[in-house]
């Protein structure tokens, strides 16, 4: 990437050189991709790179820039490489120590919101004396979703990696609501028995979780920017993909309050599956499964019954 005093490289081309090479290799999203490089790189709005399209990089910011898009090539997801994602609205940090948000898990924020807003005694829009539970937290991008929206709810968010949970309270300190997340290490609701909710019970109004959940007969086909980059721990769902949402259905309604509501992303292809072992429940009622952006079936949705 060298220039001549006739030929600069400016935002323009070096847009469309990124565009090209991403589009060439087969990349989702090449232009999205090279517009938060190239963003990222010269410390600016992606905005900024269409106001200032003829603005000359820098040979540091040359240089730089060859660096990423190289990593990028070999299918290094861009969220890692410019350190951040947008989920909900918001940005936060991400790093290979936590899954990189999705747009489906949006549903879930989605429908607690929409729930807390009508159901009488949840809240309502402020989620005042709301507590809910936020299992495999990873990046925080659930709980803090909802807590930014939520300004009077609190929230517990655990993981059982102390680096994912390092990534959460940066980005709940990033968004204001660290004061009201307890962030705890454990192995999904375990991470509560030495927490007042477990011996309460009945006291979370919502549990919600996107567990790891590839099956082993799908994980040949994950996309190398997934497979090769993101955390393991996060994805992988055992033989049927429902190992941690069996152990969510069978632990997590005894905390719940009456009409509270678990809610926990599945994989499309076993969601019949995971509403039979919620439907099977005795302390499940109004099981459901909710499509996301994509109208493809993603969270189980359930109640532990005894609402008023």
């Amino acid at each position: 990437m060298t220039e001549t005093a006739t030929q600069l490289w400016t935002t323009r081309r070096l847009l469309g050189w990124m565009n090209d090479a991403f589009t060439h290799n087969g990349l989702d999203s090449p232009r999205l991709m090279s517009e938060m490089i190239l963003s990222h790189v010269l410390g600016c709005q992606r905005l900024r790179l269409y106001m200032e399209p003829d603005r000359p990089a820098t040979e540091l910011e040359r240089n730089n820039l060859r660096e990423l898009v190289g990593r990028a090539l070999k299918h290094e997801p861009v969220q890692y490489l410019v350190g951040e994602a947008w989920f909900f609205g918001l940005p936060f940090t991400v790093d290979k120590r936590v899954l990189i948000p999705r747009p489906e898990t949006q549903t879930i924020v989605e429908y607690v919101l929409q729930h807390a807003r009508n159901a009488s005694g949840f809240g309502g829009a402020t989620g005042e004396g709301v507590l809910f539970a936020d299992i495999c937290t990873g990046s925080g991008c659930i709980a803090t979703s909802l807590l930014s929206t939520m300004k009077l709810a609190r929230a517990i968010a655990t993981d059982i990696s102390p680096d994912a949970l390092d990534v959460a309270r940066l980005n709940a300190i990033r968004h204001g609501v660290i004061d009201r997340v307890e962030l705890m290490k454990g192995d999904l609701l375990g991470a509560l028995s030495s927490h007042p909710v477990a011996s309460a019970h009945e006291s979370l109004h919502y549990i919600v979780s996107n567990p790891p959940y590839i099956p082993d007969d799908e994980w040949d086909a994950v996309e190398p920017n997934v497979k090769d980059h993101e955390p393991h721990l996060a994805l992988r769902g055992g033989i049927d993909g429902l190992d941690f949402v069996r152990r969510l259905i069978a632990d997590g309604p005894p905390l719940l309050r009456p009409g509270g509501l678990l809610l926990i992303e599945i994989p499309e292809a076993r969601s019949g599956e995971a509403q039979a072992l919620a439907a099977a429940s005795p302390l499940l009622e109004s099981v459901r499964v909710l499509n996301d952006l994509e109208n493809k079936p993603r969270v189980l949705v359930a109640a532990r019954p005894g609402a008023n």
